[in-house]
């Protein structure tokens, strides 16, 4: 199992990040949480991120840059450790031209929990390519932050429809041992 963290690394300084920061001042304490018993559960924690513009694949600039922003206090609570893993992504999933299948592939990894932001768009999307390589997804619908409420909701049903991920809470995610 590994515990993905999609887009928490951020800016906020897109058009409906205001919309975006009132949710993921939700989420963070609780993505935190689930970060620390991943932790201590040896469960791999990944960070996929936006390259934020930059262009550069080099994680630590794209976290030092974030915590120079407006909303730092979103970032410091979940930023990675030096045990941390870290894919840079240019577009909504965190597998389109990027290594995160090998990476997975290499860990021995079949599921995965992922968090994280937005919901209804690089959540969708990376629930949707990890269904499609065969992968099992656990989705916490209080570990994912979103712009528009109404959307999450679809998105989330979508997930567990179309895809068969499980969405829980974060308090039901379980490190020590496999879904299947």
């Amino acid at each position: 199992m590994a515990l993905v963290m999609i887009d928490m690394i951020n800016m906020y300084d897109h058009e409906d990040a205001e919309d975006l920061v009132v949710s993921a001042r939700r989420v963070v304490p609780v993505v935190s949480e689930l970060i620390a018993r991943a932790r201590a559960a040896d469960v791999p924690v990944v960070y996929a991120n936006d390259n934020l513009g930059l262009w550069r694949s080099h994680h630590g600039e794209i976290v030092e840059t974030a915590l120079t922003g407006p909303h730092a206090d979103l970032v410091e609570p979940i930023k990675p450790d030096d045990d941390s893993l870290f894919v840079v992504k240019a577009r909504h999933s965190i597998f389109y031209e990027t290594p995160m299948s090998y990476l997975l592939w290499q860990l021995a990894i079949r599921d995965m929990v992922l968090c994280g932001q937005v919901t209804e768009q690089c959540v969708l999307y990376s629930a949707l390519d990890a269904h499609i390589r065969h992968f099992d997804v656990i989705v916490p619908r209080d570990a994912v932050a979103s712009i528009h409420p109404h959307l999450e909701r679809a998105a989330l049903e979508m997930m567990e429809r179309n895809m068969g991920a499980r969405i829980v809470t974060a308090e039901q995610v379980d490190f020590t041992s496999s879904p299947r």
